[in-house]
């Protein structure tokens, strides 16, 4: 913070429109990153707006505490009708995503997932089960439970006498692939078949990690092992929900349906604080019974009306501007442009990119390292909001980004690494 205080010159940002933010000064910058990957149809989205309006001059606001709303009552079964497995023929009932428990953002999406499971596995005659097996660099959030699933040291090391006990095992991203990683899952499932409350990941892209790309295989693989000792598997998807990687989740591209899903970000366009936990019918029965059996959980603004509303209509855009056709078309260009810029600029490493993330290495120098803020201060000359990773240079902007904007984007990036490798 010294440091912060003493040198850093923040942008002081007074407006925002598609992909730009525009500053005190009136200058635009190309927001590389959807403002921590929370805009995916840009910046205020007249349609979202408009919905936010609407619902702000009939109720904004009422506590789903023994009382229901028409938004939130609406999205909770246009969201089960999109669902991984919804609709497809072998998928038995009691594994469908049937019910949807509202949060206010990514973090308590995942810490409740984890109290779900929990409390399951106490109530319904396995009170043993209070382990979770996690990966190497994974990011979950950061209320004390989702950081406990973590594994990015620079964000639990602090906090270690306050977590909970994890099995860590390889992300599928690091050396040895994905079938090393799975095989430090199998292998712990099977040591503690009785202790594993469940198994977490972020489905084929460890966003905080450094948009660590992994194959859709291990998710699979993992889906399978996790039936194979009958324990749950939740899907974090608060990054890669709603058509960040090219399919509306990301646990689709294995052909996967989890037991909970988390999602936010992208949920609510960038305008509200709101999140979903996505249970399938098997994890929601069991907190059927007494009153004690009942997941005590829930904030004053869960499920809250304009959030619910914004969600709907962020829903709609996605059906209406066909945004998933809009990132199937653009998803190579990304690609391509990453691959050239590790070819052509000295020093750029391990080129990755899927869907609408890209991005590149500067160095081993891991979450606090220096290079990619030597790169940020160079695109932020060419009028372009690129915040790295340490020493990963990546973008993720808005999903539906202009073909002209794209291009400026991904031609900045390259100009950028290229002033910050010429010293």
């Amino acid at each position: 913070m010294e440091a912060y205080i003493g040198v850093t010159d923040p942008l002081v940002v007074v407006g925002s429109e598609g992909p730009y933010l525009v500053d005190a000064d009136g200058r635009r910058y190309l927001d590389a990153n959807g403002s921590w990957w929370v805009s995916t149809l840009g910046h205020r989205h007249p349609r979202l707006v408009k919905a936010l309006v609407e619902q702000a001059g009939t109720l904004a606001h009422v506590s789903l505490a023994g009382v229901t709303h028409e938004p939130a009552a609406r999205l909770a079964a246009e969201l089960v009708a999109l669902a991984p497995g919804a609709g497809k023929e072998g998928v038995p009932g009691g594994e469908r995503l049937s019910r949807v428990f509202y949060v206010d953002n990514g973090s308590t999406a995942v810490e409740v997932a984890i109290k779900m499971a929990a409390q399951y596995w106490a109530q319904n005659g396995r009170p043993r089960r209070t382990r979770f097996i996690t990966l190497s660099g994974a990011f979950h959030g950061e209320t004390l439970g989702a950081t406990s699933v973590g594994g990015v040291p620079a964000f639990r090391d602090v906090f270690g006498p306050l977590l909970f006990d994890v099995v860590h095992v390889p992300s599928p991203s690091e050396e040895g692939g994905w079938e090393r990683a799975f095989a430090e899952v199998e292998r712990a499932l099977k040591a503690f078949p009785d202790e594993v409350a469940g198994v977490i990941v972020e489905p084929v892209v460890q966003g905080a990690a450094g948009m660590q790309v992994y194959a859709p295989a291990f998710v699979r693989a993992v889906r399978e092992a996790t039936r194979a000792v009958d324990t749950f598997l939740i899907a974090d998807e608060v990054f890669t929900g709603l058509g960040r990687t090219g399919a509306r989740f990301a646990c689709e591209l294995g052909g996967v349906v989890p037991d909970l899903l988390c999602l936010a970000k992208a949920l609510s366009g960038g305008l509200m604080p709101f999140a979903a936990t996505l249970a399938t019918e098997r994890v929601f029965s069991g907190f059927l019974g007494g009153r004690e059996r009942a997941l005590y959980y829930g904030h004053s603004y869960c499920g809250n009306p304009l959030g619910a509303a914004v969600a709907r209509e962020v829903l709609a855009v996605y059906r209406d501007e066909d945004v998933l056709g809009q990132v199937a078309r653009k998803a190579p260009r990304v690609k391509a442009a990453f691959e050239r810029m590790a070819e052509r600029v000295p020093g750029v490493v391990r080129p990755r990119a899927l869907g609408m993330v890209g991005a590149v290495d500067l160095g081993g120098g891991g979450y606090l390292a220096g290079g990619g803020w030597r790169v940020y201060e160079a695109a932020r000359r060419r009028g372009l909001y690129l915040r790295p990773l340490g020493d990963t240079v990546y973008i993720s902007p808005a999903l539906n980004i202009p073909e002209d904007a794209l291009e400026a984007l991904l031609s900045g990036v390259e100009e950028s690494l290229r002033e910050a490798a010429a010293g």
